[in-house]
């Protein structure tokens, strides 16, 4: 049997996800982009949820789709949002995958990694900050944000942008202190509420 020591010196499961479902959407490739920098950290294991592949009912009515993606979160100890801005917040389909979950998301960290316009999707973040409170999670401080996303990238899914990467590694940090404490605190108790 493995000790709650052991399990925190083994990676941390993360999942990355995807929120835009868009024709055309960049997601994907902002989501490989910050998967390379969790696998140079390391400490992770990660997973992707992209919300395409999951058919959430927007009426948020239980589904099979619903409860795997339950399911999914509920195996994550920490969780990223990779997220456009659309018209100064963040996409539908992320609500709809907020709202689709309860349970699983208490307690977890949270970060975010937004991409837009002049703004970089930073509007979107901090709404999503105020949604994530109220389903019991910890929003991390460090987020990162790519301004004009579409020129951020080149052909491979590559940026030059050194304050990505730089506020990428500081996000994962962070998030790994807390999915850790998370993990002990959970050997002592289940999460109140």
């Amino acid at each position: 049997m493995t000790s709650e020591s052991d399990r925190i010196s083994e990676p941390l499961n993360l999942a990355v996800i995807v929120a835009s479902v868009r024709p055309g959407r960049l997601g994907p490739v902002v989501a490989d982009w910050f998967l390379d920098r969790v696998a140079a950290r390391g400490g992770f294991s990660a997973t992707t949820l992209d919300l395409l592949d999951f058919d959430l009912p927007a009426d948020l009515t239980p589904s099979p789709a619903g409860e795997a993606f339950a399911s999914a979160i509920g195996a994550a100890d920490a969780i990223v949002a990779v997220t456009p801005e659309y018209n100064h917040g963040y996409p539908a389909s992320l609500k709809t995958a907020l709202d689709s979950v309860k349970y699983e998301w208490r307690g977890k960290p949270i970060g975010f990694v937004s991409y837009g316009g002049l703004s970089g999707g930073l509007r979107a973040t901090e709404q999503l900050r105020q949604v994530v409170a109220e389903l019991h999670m910890v929003s991390v401080r460090d987020s990162v944000g790519f301004h004009r996303a579409r020129k951020a990238f080149d052909d491979l899914g590559e940026t030059t942008d050194p304050a990505a990467t730089d506020a990428s590694m500081r996000m994962l940090g962070q998030l790994h202190w807390w999915a850790a404490l998370s993990a002990r605190n959970s050997a002592i108790e289940h999460y109140p509420g």
